[in-house]
C-alpha cells in the first residue's frame, strides 16, 4: 500500500464518526419534529372540541332571547348547561355563568354581564359564550412550549335578520277586521261553529294536509312546509269543525294526551303547562307548572298566519296570509264542539328553530328570527 492509500483509508476510518454524529443529530430532530406534530394535533382536537362546546352553548343562548329579563336569565342557563353537557379529553367541559356575557350588538367592544343585560333586554340580541381554560399536556414539545398549554374558545350567536320565510306555522288563522290587533288581548284562530268569517268556516287551513289526524299533528307541531307573506297560496281553507284533532294537537302542548295518537317524545309539551295564565305570567315565570314528561321550552309560542276578512272565503278557496303574528296558547282546549279557541298575541321577540330571509321574498317581520352563529 502505497503512502496515499493509506491516508485515505485513515481520512474514510474519521468520517464514519462524523456521520455517526449528524445521523444522530438529524434523527434527534426528527423525533422532535414528529412529536412537536403529535402535540399540536392533540392541542388542535382539543381546540377544535372547546369550540364545538362554545359553538353549542352560545346557539342554545340565543335561542332563548325574547326581549325579556327571563330570557336573558334563560339564555345563560341554557348556554351554561349545554356547556356543561360537552366533553373534552373525556373530561366534561365547565362554564361559569360569568362566562356568558350579551351584546346590543355583534362587535359590541365590551358585552355586558347578566346583570346589566336584564337591564337592557329588549335591545339585548347576542350572547358570546367563552370557556373556561383547558390545561393540555404536552409532552414531545415540553422543551419549547411547556409542561402545558392552557386553550380556550370563544363564540358569539346571536338573532339574525327578521325572516320573511316563515316555517312551521300554525294550519290554523286569525282574521284580520281593520281592527289594529292588540299585545295582551286573545283573538280566534279557531271559530266556533257560528262565529267563523263565514257561514261552516272555522279557520282551519289545510297546510298541514286533509282530513282530521293531519289538522291534529299540524297544531302539534306545527306544518312541514314554508310560506312567505303577502303571497297568494293553494293552501285550502277546511270547512269541517275538527273539535277533536284541534283539541288534542293543542293540549299535546300541556302534556295532555288523551284519546290522541299523539307521543311526548316527538310531541313534547312546554316547560310550563299551567292553565289559564298570560303571556307575562308565562315569560316571567311567576305562574308554574311543570308537565310530568320531559318539557320543550316556548311550545305555547306558536305562529299564526293573520289574513284579511276580505281575502278569507267561504269553503275551498285560495287564502293570502297578509302576515304573521306570534301568540300564546294561555288554556288547553276543552271537550266537545266548544266554542272559539283564542291565543293571546304578543310583541316580544321569538327565536324559532326555522326559517329564512329572501331578498326577493314578501315582507318580513321583526319578531321572528333563528339563532345563527356568526363567530
Amino acid at each position: 500500500m502505497n503512502l496515499n492509500t493509506k491516508g485515505r483509508v485513515i481520512r474514510r476510518r474519521g468520517e464514519r464518526g462524523v456521520a455517526l454524529v449528524i445521523m444522530s443529530i438529524a434523527m434527534s430532530s426528527l423525533l422532535l419534529a414528529v412529536g412537536l406534530g403529535i402535540d399540536l394535533s392533540h392541542s388542535y382536537m382539543v381546540k377544535t372540541e372547546l369550540q364545538h362546546a362554545a359553538d353549542s352553548a352560545a346557539l342554545a343562548g340565543a335561542s332563548a332571547l325574547n326581549s325579556s329579563a327571563a330570557g336573558v336569565r334563560a339564555a345563560a342557563t341554557r348556554a351554561v348547561v349545554v356547556m356543561n353537557k360537552c366533553e373534552f379529553n373525556h373530561t366534561s367541559v365547565t362554564v361559569p355563568a360569568s362566562n356568558v356575557t350579551f351584546g346590543v350588538n355583534q362587535d359590541d367592544a365590551n358585552y355586558m354581564s347578566q346583570a346589566s343585560a336584564e337591564g337592557s333586554a329588549p335591545n339585548i340580541r347576542f350572547v358570546r359564550v367563552t370557556t373556561s381554560p383547558a390545561p393540555v399536556k404536552m409532552y414531545f414539545a415540553a422543551v419549547v412550549l411547556g409542561g402545558t398549554v392552557n386553550i380556550t374558545a370563544t363564540a358569539t350567536a346571536g338573532q339574525s335578520v327578521p325572516l320573511n320565510v316563515i316555517c312551521g306555522y300554525m294550519p290554523v288563522s286569525v282574521i284580520d277586521y281593520d281592527v289594529p290587533i292588540v299585545p295582551g288581548q286573545v283573538y280566534t284562530f279557531r271559530a266556533a261553529p257560528s262565529s267563523g268569517p263565514a257561514p261552516g268556516n272555522y279557520q282551519i287551513l289545510s297546510s298541514a294536509g286533509n282530513g282530521g289526524r293531519p289538522v291534529e299533528f299540524g297544531l302539534a307541531t306545527g306544518v312541514g312546509g314554508c310560506a312567505t307573506a303577502n303571497a297568494w297560496y293553494t293552501t285550502d281553507t277546511s270547512t269541517g269543525e275538527k273539535a277533536g284533532p284541534v283539541r288534542k294537537g293543542i293540549n299535546s302542548r300541556f302534556d295532555d294526551y288523551q284519546g290522541s295518537q299523539l307521543n311526548p317524545v316527538d310531541h313534547p309539551p312546554d316547560t310550563n303547562v299551567k292553565n289559564n295564565i298570560t303571556y307575562a305570567q308565562y315569560r316571567d315565570n311567576t305562574s308554574f307548572q311543570s308537565p310530568t314528561h320531559t318539557g320543550v321550552a316556548g311550545r305555547r309560542l306558536v305562529i299564526i298566519p293573520i289574513i284579511k276578512l276580505a281575502e278569507y272565503d267561504a269553503g275551498h278557496n285560495l287564502v293570502k296570509f297578509n302576515r304573521f303574528g306570534i301568540f300564546f296558547l294561555r288554556s288547553k282546549v276543552g271537550n266537545g264542539a266548544g266554542g272559539d279557541v283564542e291565543a293571546e298575541y304578543i310583541q316580544d321577540r321569538v327565536t324559532v328553530s326555522q326559517g329564512d330571509y329572501d331578498p326577493n321574498g314578501g315582507s318580513s317581520n321583526a319578531l321572528i328570527v333563528i339563532p345563527v352563529l356568526y363567530k
